[in-house]
């Protein structure tokens, strides 16, 4: 009757569905495998990643900031270090939104192939290459490939082509073909679920394939791909990154003595001691935080790199790495660079040498006409950012910075400049630059997070943070017991003045602060807290040079950086 027909035509519905589900899976697997290997083997751009940065330059700024506020959220939740593990959850994020839509496609497909009882590999190349095409497009036009973008389009294509002979042929196998309990639920319900169409009009030869053996099959083919291809891809992604250290030691090598080297810390005989679990004052390069529009850091060699000024300039030049480094005088900076996602007490936050060419003296050699207001700056990984001039010129701290710590910037730093402007949150520091452009107001473009609604100026808000509470430390001094509490402050190129901390909602209390590496760092700061057992609550504000004090009423990082008291509650024991 007609409900049985119905349920009898739901089931296979769902049976439909599962099976692809599992194909999805064993096919969308071994497809990622292939595609990191050609990435890290002849450097085919990887599109799993290239779709996922394509999606977040296309959704609206609120949504993609929702997505990244989540997934701090979610870090922070289980106490991983948001500076360490941010972009590997974001690359997981890549990853899985491929592989689950990779699943759903093969699912849609096998639905397909029985209403239309499609069975053949053309039909499944057609289908492949329908769906290949526009992730072959996003790839070849975002990737960041050294080779022809024609390359990763057709190895991209070819590769969705396969998928779907392959999906067509699994469908063939596990849902085309007759069964006794597809014939006992009636072919009248199958047609009619499926739009008319009869499921199979002749058995085709895969009919004698045993189902099981058919997965089991396609199990160890698709385990020894996907192991083979990301094994061989992880050998071959660590010779490259020894390929780029190699090349980072030459650029270090051809480094002008004039370029400067890194120093001793200017601090390091300042009675106040940082108590013992506070930050590193000098945060070493490989533990500086990194933020990216891309899903992997941009990678340019410096053969065949150049920097081009043009626009409203009298003399448009072109450099050279070299040519910055020996043109013009070194500067260099202590710098505490911090981002404007960061929350309070994050550790998106990170202190390092900074050494570089001055803008102004660059910009003083082209020579920008009386109508330009803006610099245009253009980066490798689709990043732009704009500069005014009268900010350049009232300021000549900004450079265009080519070293840390005394070596060529990292690869995944920025390599091979970038710029430091004093004052301002990480956003409205581009890196991996390629061009500037000096434009008029009439060239004027907002910045790539201005556009999504971040603040246009970015200007560094202060903050304070309790990092420790220092129990191993306690001393005793007027037969009392003291526990050092211990962190940072930063208030940006302003300078802190003032660091106060409180215990319990009491008393304001003065901290000690050490002197900091430079204008442009955070400072270290310390109370001797008298030793009371028990749970306790430990807040910290901080002024800014001129007095001015820190905002204490909560914001989040949204649109101008976050503000509030940060405060650390521990069971305090000795």
């Amino acid at each position: 009757d007609g409900a049985a027909k119905q349920k009898g035509g739901m089931a296979m519905r769902m049976r439909t569905i599962g099976f692809g589900a599992l194909v999805g899976a064993l096919l969308t697997a071994p497809m990622m495998a292939l595609m990191y290997f050609a990435d890290k083997w002849i450097d085919l751009s990887f599109t799993p990643f290239d779709v996922f940065d394509w999606i977040a330059r296309l959704l609206p700024g609120p949504v993609v900031t929702f997505g990244i506020d989540l997934m701090i959220d979610a870090l922070i939740l289980t106490g991983a270090s948001v500076a360490d593990t941010a972009k590997t959850a974001e690359q997981a994020m890549g990853l899985m939104m491929f592989f689950l839509g990779g699943v759903i496609a093969t699912a849609a497909v096998f639905l397909i192939a029985r209403a239309r009882g499609i069975g053949g590999l053309y039909g499944g190349f057609l289908i492949g290459a329908a769906v290949g095409v526009p992730f072959a497009a996003i790839t070849a036009n975002i990737g960041q490939s050294s080779i022809s973008p024609a390359y990763s389009f057709l190895w991209t294509l070819a590769l969705f082509a396969a998928w779907g002979m392959i999906a067509v042929f699994s469908a063939r196998v596990l849902i085309l073909a007759p069964r006794a309990e597809d014939m006992d639920m009636g072919a009248d319900a199958d047609a009619a679920d499926y739009g008319g169409q009869p499921a199979v009009s002749e058995p085709p030869s895969a009919t004698v394939l045993d189902r099981r053996r058919f997965l089991v099959s396609m199990g160890v083919a698709t385990a020894t791909i996907t192991v083979a291809g990301a094994g061989l891809g992880r050998v071959l992604a660590a010779g490259e990154r020894r390929e780029r250290e190699a090349e980072l030691a030459a650029a270090d090598a051809r480094m002008p003595e004039s370029a400067g080297t890194m120093i001793d810390l200017p601090n390091e005989n300042d009675p106040v001691k940082p108590a013992l679990g506070t930050r590193p004052e000098y945060t070493a390069v490989r533990d500086h935080y990194k933020v990216f529009i891309r899903s992997q850091p941009t990678m340019i060699e410096e053969a065949g790199w150049t920097l081009p000024i043009t626009g409203l300039v009298d003399n448009p030049r072109t450099f050279t790495l070299m040519e910055l480094m020996e043109r013009y005088d070194p500067q260099s900076e202590f710098v505490t660079l911090t981002c404007i996602s960061n929350r309070v007490g994050g550790s998106l936050i990170s202190t390092t040498y900074w050494t570089g060419a001055s803008l102004s003296s660059i910009l003083a050699d082209v020579n920008p006409r009386a109508d330009a207001t803006h610099l245009d700056i253009t980066c490798g990984d689709g990043f732009h950012e704009t500069v005014a001039l009268d900010l350049i010129e009232s300021d000549p701290r900004v450079m265009l910075a080519y070293a840390w710590d005394g070596r060529p910037i990292p690869f995944d730093h920025g390599f091979p400049l970038r710029i430091w402007i004093p004052d301002r949150y990480g956003m409205k520091q581009p890196k991996w630059i390629t061009g500037i452009e000096v434009v008029g107001d009439e060239g004027y473009r907002e910045g790539y997070w201005v556009q999504r609604n971040w603040d246009k100026v970015a200007r560094i808000r202060a903050t304070s943070v309790v990092d420790t509470v220092a129990v191993e430390e306690a001393f005793e001094r007027g037969g009392e017991q003291y526990v050092p509490i211990g962190g940072i402050a930063f208030g940006g190129v302003r300078g802190v003045s003032k660091v106060e901390v409180r215990v319990d909602n009491g008393e304001w209390q003065e901290a000690q602060l050490r002197s900091p590496l430079s204008e442009a760092s955070w400072v270290i700061w310390r109370y001797d807290w008298r030793f009371d057992p028990g749970n306790h609550a430990f807040e910290v504000r901080c002024a800014e040079g001129d007095g001015t004090p820190q905002i204490e009423v909560y914001n989040s990082p949204r649109p101008s950086g976050a503000t509030g008291i940060h405060q650390r509650a521990e069971e305090v024991e000795l």
